[in-house]
């Protein structure tokens, strides 16, 4: 059942000090966020616990070696991958020096056992490195090693038409640059600059590479982890600067012809969701077996002006991911994928959308207050709004859900109650058949 009413109530805003930008919103850990304003600050958003209520908490962190006067153009932080451990934060900002412009990158990392995860002291540890050309996206990924570990690193696009890799040294306790062909081959000769960039890992070792460009250029590419090589790779051009590439899996659940069968759920393969500054948002369908050969447009999704962020979440709990779009024309628009009939085909429909004060940024999706209900973190040109689903509805969802479960329960043993004389009927002619079959003759 589609639900078309708008499914959040706003809980929070928090006012920044300045407008940030796309890339200025970036989780950090599992129940906070950071934001990145334009000023050089940096703000820490979670949900405490105050006063015997869970309330919402937003304040400055004082990351070193980020001038006063610096402008911060992107942020990300991630997780270590096992065993390691520790939050690493990554900041790019553009100090103004007078006479020219010098570009920055900071990583954040505390190796001292304890403080590992503790923002305050990752903020006071801090490699500085000084980069030969303006950043734009910072964008972490997790690549197979050749112990068949993993590791997670640092990619950042440049004006340099260039994909930058940045690796930790464990011996040195520091990450460094290192060439981005040894692990990415896919991001060798560009055709312009990268404004987004999204990675997915697949099963088998591969791993699919998507990057749009600021000359409407789309890459997409599959490589296998292990040697690395591209295996394949496809290119399409927009006629607009793209704003977002993000892949993603799409399940369509169709129902079977036989009328007592179970619901059955098919994967429909990986899917590729571009936007872009003019034209509509399009989503490339099972691309890991087609490429970019088959799309499908987005209606309206060019009504509100560019499209800036993107996101794509099962919001309505049954099992389908929702399509949300963030539109400098103040809109979230929410698209659901309707599958036509019980074939592969389907199309996405506009279900809901919402209006904001100022322009949407950036979008999140993720359990801040730790009830197990995720919550949809939005930036704007103004601020930070946290919207929490709609208690009543979900209420709803879940008594419903419930009685489902119960009925189907009960249904099941009234069935085996039915069957149950019969069954023990067949059960006991069964054994005295066998019992004649086994039985030695009479004896003379």
């Amino acid at each position: 059942m589609l639900r078309e009413s708008y499914p959040f109530v706003e809980d929070s805003f928090s006012r920044f000090p300045s407008q940030s930008n796309i890339y200025g919103l970036c989780e950090a850990g599992e129940q906070q966020l950071l934001a990145a304003t334009l000023k050089g600050k940096v703000v820490c958003f979670r949900y405490q616990e105050l006063q015997q209520k869970v309330r919402p908490v937003a304040r400055e962190v004082q990351f070193t070696y980020i001038p006063v006067d610096a402008e911060i153009v992107s942020i990300d932080a991630f997780n270590k991958s096992p065993p390691k451990r520790g939050l690493v934060v990554g900041i790019t900002f553009i100090k103004d020096s007078g006479d020219k412009a010098t570009p920055f990158l900071n990583i954040y990392c505390d190796y001292e056992p304890g403080s590992e995860f503790n923002l305050e002291s990752i903020a006071q540890s801090c490699l500085n490195l000084e980069l030969q050309f303006t950043p734009f996206q910072l964008y972490h990924t997790e690549v197979q090693c050749t112990d068949g570990g993993s590791e997670t690193v640092f990619l950042l696009s440049g004006h340099d038409q260039k994909i930058h890799l940045y690796k930790e040294n464990a011996s040195l306790h520091q990450f460094e640059e290192q060439p981005v062909e040894r692990l990415f081959p896919e991001l060798q000769q560009l055709p312009s600059n990268v404004l987004w960039l999204d990675m997915l890992n697949t099963a088998g070792g591969r791993r699919l590479s998507a990057f749009g460009c600021q000359n409407g250029s789309v890459g997409l590419a599959l490589v296998n982890q292990a040697v690395p090589e591209v295996l394949q790779s496809w290119r399409v051009h927009f006629d607009s600067p793209i704003s977002t590439v993000l892949l993603f899996p799409l399940s369509c659940r169709t129902e079977s012809s036989q009328p007592c069968a179970q619901r059955r759920e098919d994967i429909e393969g990986y899917n590729l969701l571009v936007t872009s500054t003019i034209e509509k948002a399009v989503v490339y369908r099972e691309v890991q077996e087609r490429g970019l050969s088959w799309s499908v447009c987005l209606s309206e999704s060019d009504q509100w002006d560019a499209v800036l962020c993107a996101l794509v979440i099962d919001l309505d709990f049954d099992g389908q991911k929702e399509v949300l779009l963030g539109t400098y024309g103040q809109e979230l628009l929410c698209y659901k994928f309707l599958p036509a009939g019980s074939g592969r085909d389907g199309r996405f429909q506009l279900q809901w959308r919402r209006s904001f004060k100022s322009p949407l940024l950036s979008i999140i999706y993720l359990d801040l207050t730790g009830d197990g209900l995720r919550e949809l973190a939005v930036l704007t040109l103004k601020g930070l709004h946290i919207l929490q689903h709609s208690l009543t509805c979900t209420a709803d969802l879940v008594l419903e859900r419930l009685a489902r479960r119960v009925s189907a329960l009960t249904d099941g043993s009234e069935l085996e109650s039915a069957d149950g004389p019969n069954t023990e009927q067949k059960d006991a002619a069964a054994h005295q058949q066998e019992s004649a079959v086994q039985a030695p003759p009479d004896q003379p």
